[in-house]
């Protein structure tokens, strides 16, 4: 390991600050507004949150729902990825199965909402092709549909990696063993895959219990956790102090499914090689879970289809006359394009310094011998289990009086700590692979260890810093619950100007400005694709 140099030190005490003052002070804040009441410190503020019949009803819903949710997603994105890594599935339909799953990710969440009102409705896009509602959207069965959606790519993308770190060898030794089917299943798949799995419906129950952009728009009179703490927090009479009661609350979940995580652990075990073997021929598996795979896919997009035709028509379903007057309206009017600079300001400026922040993070923690290196794991832990609804209240309440509040840099910084944890991952896998002599040559070489990072670590990670940015990039571009606090009239995001169009019901408007951010996203995910391809060809 590299010898400890002075500027290791200065950025190592730099970034532990910024953490300190961005992530530890918040959250340490919120925890004791929780317990402020006019007469000092005590439990009067949970005991009241505990004993508000709306708030209890609210949170058994949200447990309820993010529950059924976690187990159907869980189901699904497994079916997927075990028909892409485990059958032979024609590769081109392969190929866009795993592409089309993903599209969901370069959207907001509260747009799904108002697509599945468009699809759904009475005069839905969808009702009109079956010729009758389906089912009531508002309420617990839109917010069903909108999780599943939601949480489907992150749990696929999840179980899918795992998948990479299987041996399939032992499905054909257990074939030639003369194991059942269900046995073979059982111990060559789903016991390798616990962990995996289990992860998945910790991530996918996460995201729905702590989501307001799906029940802020199709919620209807179905309350959760997350709409009972904006109306709190943002309500006729703001009690700051119960907000902060209900955002603690919101963490408990996150630590169950830390202990659940931890326990699932111990049945992970590690193979010697992978081995990339033909699976066996089966045309009635594939075709089933070709057929399961594809519908799934349909589904899902096909509740984005109306997206892509409402804006385009003069009032939907009303008046079908082809217009682009939706969009001359939002592209002359200087306060829906300001918001989608605004977007794309605060989307650039959290992925150039979340990279600089990750990337030095993991370089620290990898590649040298700092004593207490080990700090960044734990705060990609905790970040990792934050809420974006709970890590921006907890600003708001910290900087409510300073000059950070309602500006950009306090919605930036909110980002890069809420989405630290998967770039800094991404970073520390890589690096960690990489030859550890580099440094050591490059200092016997005469260079500074700037110098070799600059010349040597940084282009062999080119990959991955792609990616990063990727990550970034979209998420910044899409997220509502981790910014839905910090916001202000001059700071209005797309995201946030979605839910205030909504008061107004100017879907027109909305369907265009999501249209904005998903050929935004998708622009930036097809360059960083292209540029990661090319660089795999140049290192190979």
């Amino acid at each position: 390991m590299l010898n400890v140099r002075p500027e290791m030190k200065v950025i190592y005490t730099s970034i532990l600050i910024v953490f300190l003052l961005f992530l530890l002070l918040p959250m340490g804040t919120l925890l004791l507004r929780s317990f402020e009441t006019a007469e000092g410190y005590s439990l009067t503020n949970y005991y009241n949150v505990l004993s508000n019949s709306e708030l209890l009803t609210a949170f058994v819903n949200s447990i309820k729902i993010s529950g059924l949710t976690a187990i159907i997603t869980t189901i699904l994105a497994f079916m997927i990825a075990y028909a892409l890594n485990c059958t032979n599935i024609y590769r081109p339909l392969k190929s866009v199965i795993k592409m089309g799953i993903l599209i969901p990710m370069l959207l907001p969440t509260i747009t799904y909402g108002f697509a599945i009102m468009y699809s759904f409705g009475n005069q839905g896009l969808i009702t009109q092709l079956l010729g009758k509602p389906l089912f009531d959207i508002y309420g617990f069965n839109g917010l069903l549909m909108g999780y599943v959606i939601y949480t489907l790519p992150a749990a696929f993308l999840l179980i899918n990696n795992s998948f990479m770190y299987i041996d399939k060898k032992f499905i054909i030794v257990s074939k030639l063993m003369m194991d059942g089917s269900m046995r073979s299943f059982l111990n060559t798949i789903i016991r390798p895959m616990l962990g995996a799995l289990g992860g998945a419906f910790v991530l996918s129950f996460i995201l729905s219990f702590t989501d307001y952009g799906i029940p802020a728009s199709i919620g209807g009179t179905y309350s959760v956790v997350a709409t009972q703490l904006y109306q709190v927090m943002l309500g006729s009479i703001p009690n700051f102090n119960h907000g902060a009661v209900i955002a603690v609350l919101m963490l408990v979940p996150a630590l169950f499914g830390v202990v659940l995580l931890n326990y699932l652990e111990r049945f992970n075990f590690h193979y010697d090689k992978f081995s990339q073997i033909e699976m066996v021929e089966n045309k009635i598996r594939d075709i089933i879970l070709g057929f399961i795979s594809i519908i799934v896919l349909m589904g899902m997009l096909s509740i984005f289809l109306v997206m892509f035709i409402a804006p385009f028509l003069t009032s939907f379903p009303y008046d079908l006359t082809v217009t682009m007057q939706h969009f001359i309206n939002v592209f002359t009017s200087n306060d829906l394009t300001a918001v989608y600079k605004n977007s794309l300001i605060v989307a650039f400026f959290t992925t150039v310094v979340g990279i600089i922040l990750a990337y030095s993070s993991a370089i620290l923690n990898t590649r040298t011998g700092l004593k207490g290196r080990v700090a960044f794991d734990v705060v990609s832990m905790i970040t990792n289990t934050l809420p974006g609804m709970v890590l921006g209240l907890s600003y708001l309440l910290l900087f409510n009086g300073s000059s950070l509040k309602g500006t950009f840099t306090i919605i930036i910084v909110c980002n890069i700590v809420h989405y630290f944890t998967t770039p800094y991952l991404m970073a520390k896998n890589s690096l960690s692979k990489m030859n550890p002599s580099w440094e050591t040559t490059g200092g016997l070489l005469g260079d500074s260890w700037f110098k070799t990072v600059y010349r040597v670590i940084i282009p062999n990670s080119a990959s991955t810093v792609i990616e990063m940015f990727s990550y970034y990039f979209i998420n910044s571009m899409v997220t509502i619950s981790g910014i839905i606090f910090l916001v202000s009239a001059q700071t209005s995001l797309v995201s946030s100007k979605i839910k205030e169009l909504q008061h107004f019901a100017k879907f027109n408007e909305i369907f265009v400005l999501s249209l904005l951010i998903f050929f935004t996203n998708l622009i930036v995910k097809l360059i960083c694709d292209y540029l990661q391809k090319k660089q795999s060809v140049k290192n190979f």
